[in-house]
C-alpha cells in the first residue's frame, strides 16, 4: 500500500509539471541588478474562466547584498557586502483556485547571482480580482564575530502589488486601470495616478519595509493624491490603495 501511495503521489506531481509550461530564465526582463519580472507596472496579463492560463516570472538576485536591496533599512544595512550564497522562491500567494506555479528547477533554488524563472499556470472557474505576492528567501553569508567563519542567515523578501484579473462571459470584468506613482524615484513629493471613481477607493497609505504606515490619506474626506515626503528617510516604500476590488500596492524609492 505504501508503494502504491508513493506511486500515485509521483503521478500527481508529474501531471502538475506537465500542465506547467517550461520557462527559460532571463528571456523577458530588462537588464537590472535584481528583481522580479514582469514588474507590478506591467503586471500579470488578464485571464478568463475555464481557459488555460500561462505566464512566466523571472527572478534575478545579485551575488552580494547591496544598498539597493536594503533600501536604507538599518536592520539590513549590516548585510551590505555579504555574499548571497543562494536564493529560493518560497511561495507565490493569492493565486486563483486551480492555479499553481512551477520553477525551471524542481527545488526553485538558485545560487547567488543566478537567474531563475517560474511558470504560473492553471484553469479556474472563479472570476474576480486576485492580489498576488511573491516571496523569495536569500541565504546570506555573514561574519557574526571577527575571526569566526561566515554563518548562513536566511532573509525573506516579499514582492507585493501583483494582480491577476479573471473575467467571464467573453469579457474581463472589473478592469482596474494601473495605479502608478510618480516620480519614481522621488525626492520631496509623489503623486498617485490611476484612482478612478468606479474603484470607490477609501484610503491611500504609505508603508515602509516593516509594514508600518508612515503617511495616510482618508479618501472619504479628501481627494488629494499627493504626498509630501520631506519628513521621511530615504529608502524603499510602498503606496497601498484600498478600494472595492481589494488592495493594490506599488513600490517606490525615496531618494
Amino acid at each position: 500500500m505504501k508503494k502504491m501511495l508513493l506511486y500515485f503521489c509521483a503521478i500527481f506531481l508529474f501531471s502538475a509539471q506537465v500542465n506547467a509550461q517550461s520557462c527559460t530564465p532571463g528571456t523577458n526582463f530588462a537588464d537590472s541588478s535584481y528583481g522580479i519580472w514582469p514588474d507590478t507596472t506591467t503586471n500579470f496579463p488578464p485571464a478568463m474562466v475555464n481557459e488555460p492560463y500561462s505566464e512566466d516570472l523571472n527572478f534575478k538576485v545579485p551575488s552580494e547584498v547591496s544598498a539597493d536591496i536594503t533600501g536604507g533599512d538599518p536592520a539590513l544595512d549590516a548585510f551590505i557586502g555579504s555574499p548571497i550564497q543562494s536564493f529560493s522562491v518560497s511561495s507565490v500567494d493569492g493565486l486563483p483556485s486551480g492555479y499553481d506555479y512551477a520553477c525551471n528547477t524542481a527545488t526553485c533554488e538558485y545560487l547567488g547571482g543566478e537567474n531563475g524563472c517560474a511558470n504560473v499556470y492553471g484553469t479556474t472557474a472563479d472570476p474576480g480580482v486576485y492580489d498576488v505576492s511573491i516571496t523569495v528567501e536569500g541565504v546570506i553569508l555573514v561574519v557574526l564575530f571577527p575571526g569566526l567563519p561566515e554563518t548562513p542567515v536566511t532573509q525573506p523578501l516579499t514582492f507585493g502589488g501583483y494582480r491577476i484579473e479573471v473575467g467571464s462571459a467573453g469579457t474581463i470584468e472589473n478592469i482596474i486601470a494601473p495605479i502608478t506613482v510618480a516620480p519614481n524615484p522621488a525626492n520631496d513629493v509623489i503623486s498617485v495616478h490611476g484612482i478612478t471613481a468606479s474603484m470607490e477607493a477609501s484610503e491611500v497609505s504609505i508603508l515602509n519595509l516593516e509594514g508600518k504606515v508612515v503617511k495616510y490619506r482618508n479618501l472619504e474626506l479628501s481627494n488629494d493624491f499627493n504626498f509630501n515626503l520631506e519628513d521621511i528617510q530615504s529608502g524603499i516604500y510602498f503606496v497601498k490603495v484600498a478600494h472595492k476590488f481589494g488592495t493594490e500596492t506599488i513600490k517606490f524609492i525615496k531618494e
